[in-house]
């Protein structure tokens, strides 16, 4: 181990090595020759070297600095900005990775691989080159990467992409090359390291090839393409690169995709059902929380939430109950957090009597037509708060994760958003402007139905935005007729809706004119006193 190091110290620093032997041996030369000098003159030497060598010291640094200062934009001649880190200073374990069940099992796999690199050597095998961790923002890409690190006991060196990125043309691959030469040297010793490049999407975008010349952040790729290429050198020793991106996998360059190079892609996706509920259990266990809270309703509340913002959200749900001067959080005001991340601050604009009582029939018909024909969706709040630009909502989301959506779901959507201006149409024979975004979202989801996903009444199928400069202007007339078909039945069912059940929909206007808001269990209690059930859809 003591004889690996000093080799590596000396491949590294050979230069300096000889440099400052050169000077030892000057030195000494000169102090021989001061002995046979006259002993005038080589008092008269020895008084001035100190302050010639001080001067010497400060224009060598004067000189320097300014020389990085111009050529590399102040970077310290284009070094690692991030030392190493040892396995055992990150504190971070599989057991601290939670919400992420699938994800951990791959990356327990590839731990495995690292460990047992040896025997996998013995067999004629070889150990990964790369891991590419891909998904949305805040899902725990990094710290994934760091639990690999930690179990796998190898030396951790951590970057992010746009640190390898500077104007001036070929610091950034001067970076790559010196942070692969210390992972190598590490490799050489511990038998392994990591290199864990965040955001690798930076310099990893498919390069733009042009006769006027590379751009820093094509050198800078051409450079890790190469260093990836020689990862397993004759020193000994294996480089894994973990590269973390929530950029599409069509936007990195297929060179540095193909196997080789990143051998796997780990998706680190959103938390499941249990995810969530796990999730919750967790952060909640940090803070003082009411035995009453329901943490599987709040995991079905939170679908395609992140674990970044199901701790946001409990950090917030604190910050409420210590405003209203209460030491345990409740329910209420982790759904009040959840709103607030969703939809923004309270407003608290003043309505006159009439506009309330028109925003509480709007948003009514919303809630009643959610609760009858939508065949995924659960309504988790109506409220008639103004948040955002919103004078109002009616907050619901699918009852589980659904990756793909029917044509049942689609209209129930557009029937949905057209209930609030119908209700409106219905109670004052007139409407408000409050419908303009209810219009768009209808119209874009009709649009979408008929040109991109083949649901037109008539059974046109193709997906027709692919075509708009190709298509006649008769068809562009029939699809246009075949939007305008959805969106008309749609509001035909939603008024017959409404007006078959103009009772329950009075009864809630008026509980949101007087209460503001009803949560999930006020609105089922409200139904059920009234003799309404839930229809299968």
């Amino acid at each position: 181990m003591l004889f690996k190091r000093f080799r590596i110290f000396y491949v590294s620093y050979k230069i300096w090595f000889w440099i400052g032997l050169g000077s030892i041996i000057l030195v000494a030369l000169s102090i021989v020759g001061l002995a046979y000098m006259d002993s005038y003159f080589a008092q008269q030497q020895i008084a001035t070297l100190p302050l010639e060598t001080l001067k010497m010291i400060v224009w060598s640094i004067v000189s320097a600095f300014f020389f990085a200062k111009i050529m590399y934009g102040g970077g310290m001649f284009t070094g690692s900005r991030n030392p190493q880190v040892e396995s055992k200073d990150i504190k971070v374990s599989f057991n601290d990775v939670i919400g992420l069940t699938h994800a951990k099992k791959e990356a327990m796999e590839v731990v495995s691989l690292i460990r047992d690199r040896a025997k996998i050597k013995k067999i004629g095998g070889k150990v990964i080159h790369g891991l590419l961790m891909m998904g949305p923002p805040g899902c725990g890409k990094t710290y994934l990467a760091k639990a690999i690190a930690h179990e796998a006991g190898v030396p951790f060196l951590s970057m992010s992409g746009s640190e390898f990125v500077e104007v001036f043309v070929g610091v950034g691959a001067s970076r790559v090359r010196k942070m692969f030469e210390v992972a190598s040297n590490l490799a050489y010793i511990h038998g392994a390291a990591i290199i864990f490049i965040d955001e690798i999407d930076a310099i990893g975008r498919a390069r733009k090839f042009s006769a006027f010349g590379s751009q820093e952040s094509d050198t800078t790729l051409n450079q890790l393409l190469v260093a990836m290429d020689g990862l397993n050198n004759e020193k000994g020793g294996n480089v894994i690169v973990i590269g973390a991106t929530n950029a599409a996998e069509g936007t990195l360059d297929p060179a540095l995709v193909r196997p080789g190079r990143f051998d796997r892609t780990l998706q680190v996706t959103y938390p499941r059902l249990s995810d969530r509920e796990e999730l919750f259990r967790y952060y909640l266990s940090k803070v003082k929380t009411d035995s009453s809270v329901d943490v599987g309703r709040l995991a079905r509340r939170s679908v395609w939430k992140t674990p970044a913002d199901i701790e946001n959200i409990v950090k917030e749900a604190a910050l409420i109950s210590l405003r209203q001067n209460r030491e345990v959080i409740q329910y209420k005001d982790i759904s009040t957090a959840i709103e607030r991340v969703d939809l923004g601050l309270e407003t608290h604009l003043e309505f006159t009597p009439a506009e309330r009582e028109r925003v509480a029939f709007h948003e009514t018909g919303h809630l009643v037509a959610l609760y009858y024909q939508h065949p995924t969706d659960d309504v988790f709040k109506a409220s008639i708060n103004t948040r955002g630009g919103a004078l109002g909502v009616v907050y619901h989301n699918p009852r589980e994760e659904l990756h793909m959506r029917t044509r049942d779901e689609l209209f129930a959507n557009i029937k949905v958003s057209l209930a609030g201006y119908m209700a409106e149409k219905i109670r004052y024979g007139n409407t408000t402007t409050g419908a303009c975004s209810d219009f768009s979202n209808a119209t874009h989801t009709a649009s979408s139905m008929v040109w991109s996903f083949g649901m037109a009444p008539t059974g046109l199928i193709g997906d027709y935005t692919l075509l708009q400069g190709k298509i006649s202007e008769n068809l562009k007339d029939q699809l246009n007729q075949e939007t305008q078909k959805i969106l008309a039945q749609a509001a035909v069912e939603v008024e017959q809706l409404l007006r078959k059940e103009w009772d329950i929909v009075q009864v809630f206007a008026q509980e949101l004119n007087t209460r503001s808001e009803l949560d999930y269990d006020e609105i089922e209690a409200i139904f059920k006193q009234h003799g309404k059930e839930r229809p299968i859809v």
